[in-house]
């Protein structure tokens, strides 16, 4: 059972959400498929909730034209990207309202819910109680002026409407008043013992559930900094004239609907019910048997909604399964910033595909290649240009086209039959004597290999594997040099071209989770059907693991086209320029530089790798963070200025650099031993600078 967040209908995709919780789910959910899994892989839009009607309000039209125009949107954008859901819902069908309530109703009759009497804000000139999003004000955690009652979108913090300094109503710009109002609340506090043990040790009931060390350290760090906090009660309903209504029957319920947390993930539950309907399934194992696996994928901001507060009202509800994993991705950045919907420094996904059409792979290839998994990453046209130019063109798509080309050039465009005695030349230059021992067994394992990334929700390692499988088939051919062969010895080129075509042949399914479009392309050209997501990679596996052939000696192709072309320079700039008009312009400025030191200067400086273990707010210090990391020869504790751009939750497990010979230095009775590089922008805001995924700790910095 696989999901992917619902997506909020108050304006258009872009290319954040794509990177955050879709792109990385489709991909998951197409390579299952070809494994042969039984897989459901939903999605929806979210079209609850206060922002809707405060974009309604501003666009002077009703909540429902709102949800109508952004869920059609998504829908087309989403289908013409690729993504493979296998329903794409939305929260405003009756069939949604109906579970959710059902819900509600079952945690009601449970004793579940504590109803409370409680102040909230109320704007006396609208006449209404101010949900979350209704309020604005100062950001008691980093200083935003325009953060809003449930988070502030600068720092990421979750919080209350009553921690805003200076709040203010958006409906009329004046400061609320506190009154009295009685909803139902969700004792999460009473959840927190099993939540701890279900989360760190995955253990349910005394039984093992999931196993944490799968789980993203992110992940754990933001569930345990709630837990260790204490967790609240948290309100499931509020005061709206939008959203699912509190079931009527229940006293008190009249004017009250369900909290948009409570209500949207349920979203998962209902689109699995529509699309029961529709096929004439059963929904239910794949929400309420344990041989099924739950995976939620989802951005940053959306951990603990889908890592606790969900999970918790699965099981109060109790017939529910909760999820094996929640792979959260950080961030990404768009051309040195990060993306902004109210800026407009956003690549909307609508106008991309008008933009550039016919180049949907490039940007599922670019974006899965910076997927920004471990942490933030970024999104440069100049580094779109060059994943396609260097990596689609040069080592893919060239090696497809030799293939296929010399294919049709030298045998009428059938495969080759061939003599396995013969001896070739492996993609590591070494003489070897049988076909199957040549590369076929190598593609093998770097399927395999190819195959655990994707299941270790590592797709840029998946990715790079992919592209590997090309580089060996591009160095085959070039040891081999059929070209020449086939005038001194036409006996081995034909040994050649059949192993490179059952390579071909391998990579057209491998390659389909992430770039479907040139899969169906090259599968066209192959002459085979297009992959169906119906077991196709484990054939693949099966066959090369038995020292079968992939296709067929005589198996007729069809001419040869380019699965990518070059794009050009004007196109890249076209788009830069776009980007730079779209958005208001940042005044930027320049630190001078520094004297000049000699190189004996730099040598002094002692710069390593490390990891933060742990990482916690200093009391009564604004700015200071204390933190844990480990050098790999030891562990130390760094005080760092960074509280005001990161939340500790969001750095546990992050790979920094540390000068370690740095004098220590006792900061608030807290002796530092060292300090974490940080590269700083002309407003002042902090980023870190670190390793590529996948060092290890305590290595100098040349």
């Amino acid at each position: 059972m696989i999901t992917s967040a619902l997506t909020y209908a108050n304006g258009p995709l872009h290319i954040g959400h794509l990177a955050g919780a879709n792109l990385t789910a489709d991909i998951y959910a197409r390579t299952l498929r070809n494994l042969g899994k039984d897989v459901l892989y939903v999605g929806g839009s979210d079209e609850h909730g206060a922002a809707i009607t405060i974009k309604a309000l501003k666009e002077g039209t009703t909540p429902q034209a709102i949800i109508d125009k952004y869920h059609k949107m998504f829908d087309e954008s989403f289908r013409k990207i690729g993504i493979s859901f296998d329903i794409y819902h939305r929260t405003s069908e009756p069939i949604h309202h109906e579970t959710s309530q059902g819900f509600f109703r079952a945690l009601y009759a449970n004793g579940e819910f504590i109803e409370k009497e409680s102040e909230q804000y109320y704007d006396e000139e609208a006449k209404a109680f101010l949900a979350d999003r209704y309020i604005k004000g100062t950001c008691p955690k980093c200083g935003y002026e325009e953060a809003y009652g449930d988070q502030c979108e600068s720092c990421g913090s979750t919080l209350s409407p009553t921690e805003l300094i200076n709040p203010f109503s958006t409906l009329t710009g004046n400061k609320p008043v506190l009154r009295k109002t009685t909803h139902w609340f969700l004792p999460l506090d009473k959840y927190e013992a099993w939540l701890k043990k279900w989360i760190n040790e995955g253990v349910l009931d005394g039984q093992k559930v999931h196993d944490p060390k799968k789980w993203k350290n992110h992940v754990i760090g933001q569930c345990n900094s709630w837990l260790d906090s204490g967790l609240q009660p948290r309100a499931m309903t509020r005061d709206l004239d939008w959203g699912v209504d509190v079931p009527q029957e229940i006293a008190g319920a009249e004017g009250k609907k369900l909290y948009v947390w409570l209500d949207a993930p349920i979203g998962y539950i209902s689109a699995s019910k529509q699309w029961a309907i529709d096929h004439k399934k059963d929904w239910t194992p794949y929400w309420k048997s344990n041989d099924t696996a739950l995976i939620h994928f989802i951005g940053k901001d959306n951990i603990v909604f889908h890592a606790l507060i969900f999970p918790a009202i699965l099981k109060a509800e109790g017939s529910f399964i909760l999820p094996k994993n929640v792979p959260a991705n950080q961030f990404l950045n768009l051309e040195g910033n990060k993306i902004s919907t109210s800026r407009n420094w956003a690549i909307w996904l609508h106008e991309y595909l008008e933009d550039l059409p016919g180049k949907e792979d490039v940007l599922r290839y670019y974006l899965t290649r910076i997927m920004p998994e471990q942490k933030d990453s970024e999104f440069t046209w100049k580094g779109y240009q060059d994943a396609n130019d260097n990596e689609l063109v040069n080592n893919l798509g060239n090696f497809v086209n030799r293939v296929l080309v010399l294919t049709n050039k030298y045998y009428d465009g059938e495969i080759p039959d061939f003599d396995t005695n013969l001896a070739i030349v492996s993609s590591e230059g070494e003489d070897t004597t049988t076909f199957q021992d040549s590369e076929l067994l190598l593609v093998f394992d770097k399927l395999q290999e190819l195959v655990e990334f994707v299941q270790k929700f590592e797709f840029r390692a998946a990715l790079k594997v992919l592209m590997e499988i090309s580089t060996i088939g591009n160095q085959f051919l070039q040891f081999n040099a059929p070209w020449k062969s086939q005038k001194t010895d036409p006996e081995v080129t034909k040994v050649v071209m059949n192993t490179a075509a059952q390579m071909v042949v391998a990579l057209s399914v491998a390659m389909e989770p992430f770039i479907p479009f040139a899969s169906a392309k090259l599968r066209k050209m192959l002459s085979l059907p297009a992959v169906a997501g119906k077991g196709e990679l484990e054939a693949i596996l099966t066959a090369l693991s038995e020292g079968q052939l992939l296709v067929e000696p005589g198996h007729k192709i069809e001419k040869a086209e380019y699965l990518f072309e070059r794009i050009p320079d004007e196109l890249i700039e076209a788009q830069r320029a776009k980007l730079q008009a779209s958005a208001p312009v940042v005044a930027s400025s320049y630190e001078p530089v520094k004297p000049e030191i000699q190189f004996d200067d730099f040598t002094k400086l002692d710069i390593r790798t490390a990891t933060i273990l742990t990482a916690e707010k200093m009391k009564k210090a604004k700015k200071l963070l204390v933190l844990t990391v480990d050098l790999g020869f030891e562990k130390r504790t760094i005080v760092s200025g960074i509280a005001e751009y990161y939340s500790p939750e969001d750095i546990v497990g992050r790979q920094v650099l540390v000068l370690c010979n740095l004098a220590p230095r006792k900061l608030r009775g807290v002796e530092s031993e060292g300090m974490i590089l940080m590269a700083e922008n002309a407003e002042g805001a902090l980023s870190f600078v670190a390793p590529e995924d996948g060092w290890g700790n305590g290595f100098g910095v040349a």
